[in-house]
C-alpha cells in the first residue's frame, strides 16, 4: 500500500481538508472539509452555521474576523454528505492564492480554541490524502468500490461516450449487475452447503432445486457483463496504434490526417520524423492513441546517430502497440528493392505479436494501379493520406480490430481488475457446473467453486476487498476528491 494512503486508513476520525479544484486560475475554486461536528470551525470562518444544504452568501473571515472573500458557504450534515460525515464547502473566487490563504485559515481556525469550552475546535484537521473525500465515501457506505472508480474515471474521461459509461457506473449500474449475480450464487450456496449435511440425498435435492439451470443462468449472465465492461475499458484505456513504414511512406501525412491537424513536419527528404510523435483521436467515441515513428530501414555504420536512435525508439513503440498500421507506398510497387524490405519489415512486425493492418498510401497518385494490384495481400487497404480516400474505412477497421461494438448504450465504464474478476468468476462458475454434472457429485468441489466465484464479483465492489487493493486505487485520485 502506498505509504501516503497508511493514515487515512487507520485514523478514518481525523477531519481533513483540501481545495476541491483544479490548479490554476478560475471563476469559483473551492475548498472542502470533511469530519465530524464541522459547526465551531464554520462559525469561525463564516460567523455562523449555515443552514444545511442551502448556498449562505457571506464573507470567509482571517482571523481578526476581516473578510478574506465573499462566497457561498454550503453545510452538509452527516450522514447526508458526499464523504458521510459532516462536509464544509466554501466556494471562492479561483485564484490560487487565495484558495490557499483560505486553506490556511481553515487549519489556523481548527487549532484555535473554542471560546465556550477551551478546547480546540477541530483537533487534528489535517490535509487530505488523493482520493481520500470519496474513499470516506466508500468506507462510509455511500457508494461502492466500483462507483468510487467510476468517479475518478468520469474526471479522467477523454471522449463523450467515455463520460456517459463512467456516469452509469457511477450511478450503479455497472454494481446492480454484479449484485444480481452474486446475490443468485449466495443462494446456490446456501443450497450446496445444506445438502452437506444430508449427502445421501445431495442429486435428488439438486436436481429438484435445478442448480444446472441456475449456474447456467449465472455463467451466462456474467459472460453478458463481461462482454459491457470489456467495452468500458476500451473507453477508458483506448487503443495504442501505431504506424509503421519505410522513410516516405507517408506515415506522418497519414497522422495528421487522422487528427485534423499539421502535427507531424511532412518533407520529401527521408528521415525527417526522428522521434515518436503522439496524439489522442476519437473514432466514434473510442479514443484512439496514434503515433507516427521513424522510418524503418537498415543503416549502414555511418548512418546519422539521431536517425538511428529514432528508428529503436520506433521498434520500442511497436513493442507496446495494440495494432500497428503497416503503409506502403504506391507509387514504389514496382521497385524490387522497396518489395523485398516492405516483406522483411512486414515479417519481423507480425513477429511482433500486435495485429499488423495493411495499408497502401498514395493511392491518388497509383498510375500503374491495375497491374500491379494482384501483388498485393487481398486484406490490403487503399488509402490516401492527401485525399482523405480510404480514411473511414481504416476508423472502421480500427474500431473492428478493438472488439467495439457500435450503440453500446449499456457500456459502463470498467477497469483491468474487473475484467479479471468477472474473468475468475467465470471460470469457477463453469467448474461448478461441470461438478454439479458429474455423476457423483463432489459438494466439497462445487461449494468451493462457488465460493470462489461469489468472492471474485465482490471484489469488485468492495464487498471483498483488502487495504492493499484500496490505497493503490484511492491513491491514483486527484487531491480534493
Amino acid at each position: 500500500m502506498p505509504s501516503s494512503l497508511s493514515p487515512s486508513l487507520t485514523s478514518l476520525g481525523d477531519p481533513i481538508v483540501a481545495v476541491a479544484t483544479a490548479p490554476g486560475r478560475g471563476g469559483v475554486g473551492i475548498v472542502r472539509v470533511s469530519g465530524a461536528a464541522l459547526a465551531p470551525l464554520a462559525q469561525a470562518l463564516v460567523g455562523r452555521t449555515p443552514a444545511p444544504r442551502v448556498a449562505t452568501y457571506t464573507g470567509f473571515l482571517d482571523a481578526q474576523g476581516e473578510p478574506i472573500d465573499q462566497g457561498l458557504a454550503l453545510y452538509f450534515a452527516a450522514p447526508h454528505s458526499y464523504t458521510g460525515e459532516d462536509v464544509l464547502e466554501l466556494q471562492a473566487h479561483g485564484g490560487p492564492v487565495l484558495l490557499q490563504l483560505l486553506l490556511a485559515r481553515c487549519l489556523q481556525a481548527a487549532a484555535e480554541a473554542d471560546p465556550r469550552t477551551g478546547r480546540p475546535r477541530l483537533p487534528r484537521l489535517r490535509l487530505a490524502q488523493p482520493g481520500e473525500f470519496t474513499q470516506r465515501a466508500f468506507l462510509n457506505g455511500k457508494l461502492d468500490l466500483a462507483q468510487a472508480e467510476a468517479v475518478s474515471d468520469l474526471i479522467d474521461a477523454s471522449t463523450e461516450a467515455a463520460v456517459r459509461s463512467a456516469g452509469r457506473s457511477m450511478q450503479g449500474d455497472f454494481s446492480q449487475q454484479v449484485n444480481a449475480q452474486a446475490a443468485a450464487l449466495v443462494q446456490m450456496r446456501t443450497l450446496v452447503e445444506a445438502t452437506l449435511d444430508f449427502p445421501e440425498e445431495e442429486v435428488e435435492v439438486l436436481q429438484r432445486a435445478g442448480l444446472q439451470a441456475r449456474l447456467q443462468a449465472v455463467d451466462d449472465a456474467i459472460a453478458r457483463v463481461l462482454g459491457q465492461a470489456r467495452q468500458g475499458a476500451l473507453l477508458r484505456q483506448g487503443l495504442q496504434v501505431v504506424l509503421a513504414g519505410q522513410p516516405n511512406v507517408g506515415k506522418s501525412s497519414l497522422l495528421n490526417a487522422l487528427a485534423g491537424a499539421e502535427l507531424a513536419i511532412v518533407t520529401p527528404i527521408p528521415g525527417t520524423t526522428r522521434d515518436r510523435v503522439s496524439e489522442t483521436i476519437q473514432v466514434h467515441g473510442v479514443p484512439l492513441h496514434v503515433t507516427d515513428t521513424a522510418g524503418l530501414r537498415e543503416l549502414d555504420a555511418a548512418a546519422d546517430e539521431v536517425e538511428r536512435i529514432g528508428i529503436g525508439r520506433s521498434w520500442g513503440a511497436i513493442e507496446h502497440a495494440d495494432a500497428v498500421l503497416f503503409l506502403r507506398d504506391a507509387t514504389r510497387l514496382g521497385d524490387p528493392d522497396t518489395q523485398a524490405a516492405d516483406a522483411e519489415l512486414l515479417a519481423r512486425l507480425r513477429a511482433q505479436g500486435a495485429p499488423v493492418l495493411l495499408l497502401l498510401n498514395k493511392v491518388d497518385a497509383w498510375t500503374n494501379g491495375p497491374g500491379l494490384q494482384a501483388q498485393l495481400p487481398p486484406e490490403t487497404l487503399p488509402i490516401s493520406a492527401r485525399t482523405g480516400d480510404g480514411l473511414e474505412t481504416l476508423r472502421q477497421r480500427l474500431l473492428q480490430l478493438a472488439g467495439w461494438q457500435p450503440a453500446a448504450e449499456t457500456t459502463f465504464m470498467a477497469r483491468e481488475r474487473h475484467l479479471k474478476a468477472l474473468q475468475h468468476a467465470r471460470r469457477h462458475v463453469q467448474s461448478a457446473l461441470t461438478h454439479s454434472a458429474a455423476r457423483v457429485i463432489q459438494l466439497e468441489l462445487l461449494a468451493e467453486d462457488l465460493r470462489l466465484a461469489h468472492e471474485a464479483l465482490g471484489s469488485i465492489t468492495g464487498a471483498f476487498s483488502v487495504d492493499d487493493l484500496l490505497g493503490e486505487i484511492f491513491s491514483r485520485f486527484c487531491i480534493g476528491k
